[in-house]
């Protein structure tokens, strides 16, 4: 049996079939596992060796050649890749400070045009709130009520006359031929008006004519324009009586006319410049320099009735 056995070759016992999840869990795997962790705790057990003997010798630690040598090997790599990533960086760097410097400038920017803008009003609300409170003192010193009124244009010097247009019409209870002054003296009349704006002619227009008198005599005579010479106006004043004689330096004031319109009576006009006459003529006149600024208006006030009932506050003198 065992002949036969031996000449029938070599028989070789089948292996046992595992099971799915057994498969692969041969001792090949186990043996390799175990390799692995003998050569963990071999690197393990060299660093805290390495460790040991490096804390050992103080400054004349036997590492240092082997770090030395390490250093001299790897430091020009590191001084290299940084060197190579700084413009990258730089760059980086560079635009993202970049946009923020701009949005930072931009804000500013923003912030200064409008404290730049604030500056520049408080001069001109300062301005226009003195001459506000001289039309309330004019209202009280002549008994007049007032609508205050901003002038928003002037009229077109090709057409040779001088008005300006002024931001209150009929819905602020200005019309046609009232009156309008501001806190030094006679601006002019009313000459149309709409819903929102008005017309003035001022009183330095060849047209205008606007019955006078003199403070010192009380003489009555007429002034007409003549329109504007070098930076400011001036009115040529005709006196009704030839014999009288303006003094310079005199005061002249509205006369006034029927019922109020177009000039109320009292207003200061302006005072005497100078006097002349020519060889034909026996009377006097007399150069009226005004007391309005007629280049620099800006707040001005319509004469109008007590009982004006409109879109905007009535200042009325004699009820304060």
């Amino acid at each position: 049996m065992a002949r036969q056995r031996l000449r029938g070759g070599r028989r070789t016992a089948a292996r046992p079939s595992l099971p799915d999840g057994e498969r692969g869990t041969g001792f090949g795997r186990r043996q390799r596992s175990g390799s692995s962790r003998v050569v963990a705790g071999l690197m393990v057990a060299a660093s805290v060796a390495v460790i040991t003997v490096d804390a050992a010798g103080g400054e004349a630690s036997p590492v240092d050649p082997v770090r030395h040598a390490v250093g001299t090997v790897v430091g020009p790599v590191e001084t290299g890749s940084a060197t190579a990533a700084r413009p990258l960086r730089e760059a980086l760097a560079y635009f993202s400070s970049n946009r923020s410097l701009r949005e930072e400038v931009a804000t500013l920017s923003a912030q200064n045009s409008r404290l730049r803008t604030q500056a520049e009003q408080v001069p001109l609300d300062r301005n226009r709130l003195a001459e506000l409170d001289g039309l309330t003192r004019t209202a009280n010193r002549t008994g007049r009520a007032l609508v205050a009124a901003r002038v928003v244009g002037m009229g077109p010097m090709q057409s040779f006359s001088r008005t300006v247009t002024i931001d209150a019409g009929t819905s602020s209870g200005v019309g046609r031929d009232m009156t309008v002054l501001n806190n030094d003296g006679l601006v002019g009349r009313v000459i149309s008006a709409t819903a929102s704006t008005a017309t003035v002619l001022l009183v330095v227009d060849t047209e205008s004519v606007v019955g006078g008198r003199l403070g010192s005599n009380l003489e009555i005579g007429f002034l007409r324009g003549r329109g504007v010479t070098a930076d400011r106006g001036r009115l040529d004043l005709d006196l009704v009586d030839n014999a009288a004689s303006p003094a310079q330096g005199d005061t002249v004031v509205t006369w006034g006319s029927q019922n109020g319109r177009p000039y109320v009576a009292g207003i200061p006009i302006g005072t005497v410049e100078s006097v002349y006459s020519t060889p034909r003529e026996l009377a006097k006149r007399a150069v009226i320099d005004p007391y309005v600024d007629f280049t620099s208006l800006d707040v001005v006030g319509v004469v109008v009735d007590e009982d004006t009932d409109g879109d905007r506050i009535v200042v009325n003198g004699r009820g304060q």
